[in-house]
């Protein structure tokens, strides 16, 4: 059950890593009518019609079902290992769920046109499936290796730092997300950091849509600085809160060079891609970071084998 817990971990993370690029490509390519008006099948066939839109909308559907079927199996084994390892049962229903309403509302967007406050949903919820199962994949892997020690728990400053700023990426990552379905994308602030040559264009129009993205995630710098900060003061008694701490500030100085590339590249597919999985990444770093702050139990260490001839003992449970 253990090899099968790590394995199924390891390639639902993958794949719903995966399945939010495919989503964005979707997004991007303009293929989420690739389709038609037909869900689950495609124009109301089981394969897709030689069209590109259509290959790509097909292909995102059919991969999003084998991960969820992948999840669902991860999902059994771990309540069956709710005992073993208590930490995986609250992450069940966050993957699970999820990863439901995210097949519930791209099946919905097709056969009944959404506005863009709701389609910006469908990529706030791959969000938090993707981090669902990352996180089991870190409970298991940390356990296994025995990784799982006591430690000083961080202050209530940085807690409260690091799930606040869980709270705002997802902010950063929704309006974003927004902009993809709005006209601002395409028409809004063409030039970067200012915006169309101004500091402040306002709030109204697709210029003010954009420019509210920008501010949000100028917000979310700000904050991630200050919790690696904080790790850094406090890095000698809590080295993995400053590592991962530190690895989600260098995500967000290299999503801040991504935006930059998507403004001067005009929204090229590469661009926009790798903004997407920069900002998948900084929300799965800000979540282990919410994790490890959470009350460490102390794991035992192995049993040596006892050598013939040895006196020494193996250290009690």
């Amino acid at each position: 059950m253990e090899r099968a817990l790590r394995t199924l971990s390891i390639t639902g993370t993958v794949g719903m890593f995966l399945v939010l690029l495919m989503g964005a490509t979707v997004t991007d390519t303009g293929s989420s009518e690739g389709c038609g008006r037909s869900w689950p099948l495609c124009h109301g066939n089981f394969l897709p019609v030689g069209i590109r839109e259509s290959v790509i909308e097909f292909s995102h559907r059919l991969v999003t079902g084998i991960i969820g079927i992948v999840i669902f199996a991860l999902a059994v084994l771990c309540i069956r290992a709710r005992h073993k390892y208590p930490q995986l049962l609250p992450l069940v229903p966050m993957m699970v769920g999820a990863l439901l309403l995210q097949s519930v509302m791209g099946a919905w967007a097709v056969k009944y046109p959404q506005s863009a406050p709701v389609l910006a949903l469908h990529f706030g919820f791959s969000l938090v499936a993707v981090a669902g199962v990352f996180l089991v994949m870190r409970v298991v892997d940390e356990s296994q290796s025995g990784q799982r020690v006591e430690k000083p728990s961080p202050s209530v400053g940085f807690r409260v730092a690091a799930w606040t700023s869980v709270l705002a990426v997802y902010v950063v990552a929704y309006s974003g997300a927004y902009m993809k379905h709005t006209d601002a994308v395409d028409d809004g602030c063409r030039t970067w950091p200012l915006c169309n040559g101004q500091v402040y264009p306002g709030f109204s129009g697709e210029d003010g849509t954009v420019f509210m993205h920008r501010l949000a995630a100028l917000g979310g710098t700000i904050l991630i600085a200050g919790i690696a900060w904080m790790a850094w003061r406090n890095r000698a008694a809590r080295p993995d809160l400053y590592n991962v701490a530190m690895l989600a500030l260098l995500l967000v100085l290299a999503q801040i060079i991504a935006g930059m590339l998507v403004v001067q590249t005009d929204m090229q597919l590469i661009s926009t891609l790798t903004h997407a999985g920069i900002m998948a990444a900084i929300f799965l770093s800000l979540c282990e970071t919410c994790r490890l702050t959470l009350p460490q139990r102390a794991v035992a260490p192995a049993r040596e084998p006892n050598l013939v001839g040895s006196t020494s003992t193996a250290p009690a449970d």
